[in-house]
């Protein structure tokens, strides 16, 4: 049974302030764009900047925090910097993601990206000259930051630092994006994984490590579980629009095994860690989200359905959702883990 709409004339009471904010960084995306009209200007910037996954940059500037606190490096000003920055980048991302797709003509009426939440330009809600607007202002903050890490880091602060701004830039503003030729998916990983923790523990430290390195592994995965999980979703649209997306070469059922792959590996990956000692055994905490890992390997086990089930909030999302709902759960498991890990660095098995 669906929700009844409101009465004609009538508007939603107005969503505004600090617990509007975090409720756009804890829920899902609202089902259609029409829902925004009662928003605060705040609110609506953060949905359009697709917050509910900035968590995941957030997250791995945390892990990044934390293993430099379980080695005893940890430094309060570098790691508030890798924190903002991260952030700031991923919302660059995702505003820089429809800027160019609604520019280039991919994100028509009948995309799934016009369906399952606001799309800021073709809402109306903001013109492309602001969004563009937006992103130089955006741009020149990771810009400075970026400029603090190479004065204090040297040489390979730079090499971070263009690495990650060669694949923001080609993940889609390139005119051969990656994410059009079936790399997104893979970039995906290197990004949110050994990029964002192993490469933001050495710019707060000035040290490399090579527990970081394994510690990157599962979020890397559980990141690109979600983009993977999109694409599927997205496969039949992207198909006829001649995206070439990773799923759109493997097909989707191997597409489907893939990312119960992904899922499973991340958990894998977590026990390998341990037991060549790169973490401490506190990441078996990771083990409660065991049951919403489970959940998505069935639903990706089998076809989507034709229609939403009721109340359903994000279609034509299905697999991403799922996804995402499960490495919110296990990011925050594995932060926990790598918190008590930072407490007790010397517990083994």
């Amino acid at each position: 049974m669906s929700t009844p709409a409101p009465a004609l004339g009538k508007r939603p009471p107005a969503q505004r302030g600090p617990f509007a904010w975090v409720g756009a960084f804890t829920g899902f995306y609202p089902a259609q764009a029409e829902e925004f009209g009662h928003l605060d200007p705040v609110t609506r910037l953060l949905y359009a900047a697709r917050s509910v996954i900035l968590v995941i940059s957030a997250q791995s500037a945390i892990m990044a925090g934390l293993l430099a606190a379980t080695d005893r490096r940890f430094e309060v000003l570098p790691f508030v910097l890798v924190f903002v920055g991260y952030v700031v980048l991923h919302a660059i991302s995702n505003l820089s993601n429809d800027y160019f797709g609604y520019r280039r003509g991919h994100d028509t009426d009948d995309s799934p990206r016009r369906r399952y939440t606001l799309h800021p330009i073709a809402s109306g809600a903001v013109t492309p000259r602001l969004l563009g607007g937006g992103l130089v202002v955006l741009s020149l903050m990771t810009v400075a930051i970026a400029a603090y890490f190479v004065a204090l880091r040297g040489w390979p602060a730079v090499w971070l630092a263009v690495v990650g701004g060669v694949l923001l830039y080609a993940y889609d503003a390139a005119p051969r994006a990656l994410k059009e030729l079936g790399l997104g998916e893979v970039a995906a990983f290197v990004v949110w994984g050994p990029l964002m923790i192993a490469g933001g523990y050495y710019v707060i430290t000035g040290h490399w490590s090579g527990a970081a390195w394994a510690a990157s592994v599962p979020p890397g995965l559980g990141v690109m579980s979600i983009l993977v999980g999109k694409h599927i979703d997205q496969r039949g649209f992207d198909t006829a629009h001649h995206q070439r997306t990773l799923p759109v070469l493997l097909g989707e059922r191997t597409s489907r095994a893939l990312n119960q792959a992904a899922v499973a590996g991340m958990y894998v990956a977590s026990l390998i860690a341990v037991l060549a000692g790169a973490l401490t055994p506190f990441v078996a905490v990771v083990l409660v989200a065991a049951p919403r890992a489970l959940k998505a390997l069935r639903v990706m086990g089998r076809p989507t359905p034709a229609e939403p089930p009721a109340r359903y909030v994000g279609w034509p999302l299905w697999y991403h959702r799922v996804c995402l709902v499960h490495n919110r759960a296990f990011g925050w498991l594995y932060i926990v883990g790598l918190a008590l890990g930072a407490v007790f660095p010397h517990a083994t098995l």
